[in-house]
């Protein structure tokens, strides 16, 4: 048997805001809407359902995988909307981006206070690499 991830639903106070902020920063398109959600899918078919609630919502990650160049025009976009970004989760080395697994990654909020990710290397494909745990100032960037 073979199992796919499909989609997911992603609680938000503003589903068209957050929406279209993902879409806009990973380059992609916001879907019509189906009932409660509004959908963004990736290149491999998952969708990320965006509902609007009225509730504390408890933060959520979420990551995706890009190519070097897909990166590099996520992460102009992230420096010219003024968008916070850090290398790491917590939030230890704000202005800059990881080159874990020989790769980069970048992390930054939603509007909604989710924990986005975007890499260009899955995690442990590259254990050996001399960028492991080494990160990078992103001239014109903003801290969180």
């Amino acid at each position: 048997m073979s199992v796919e991830f499909n989609h997911t639903i992603v609680l938000t106070p503003d589903r068209e805001k957050s929406a279209r902020f993902l879409a806009g920063v990973l380059g992609l398109e916001v879907g019509e809407p189906a009932g409660m959600f509004l959908p963004v899918t990736t290149a491999n078919g998952v969708t990320l359902d965006f509902a609007t609630v009225d509730i504390d919502i408890p933060v959520q990650h979420y990551a995706f995988l890009v190519s070097e160049e897909e990166f590099t025009q996520v992460l102009a976009r992230l420096v010219a909307d003024g968008v916070p970004i850090q290398a790491d989760p917590h939030g230890r080395h704000p202005r800059r981006i990881n080159r874990n697994d020989g790769g980069r990654g970048v992390y930054f909020l939603d509007p909604a206070g989710h924990g986005m990710e975007v890499i260009t290397r899955p995690y442990g494909s590259d254990p050996r690499s001399p960028l492991n745990g080494v990160t990078e100032e992103v001239p014109g960037a903003v801290g969180g």
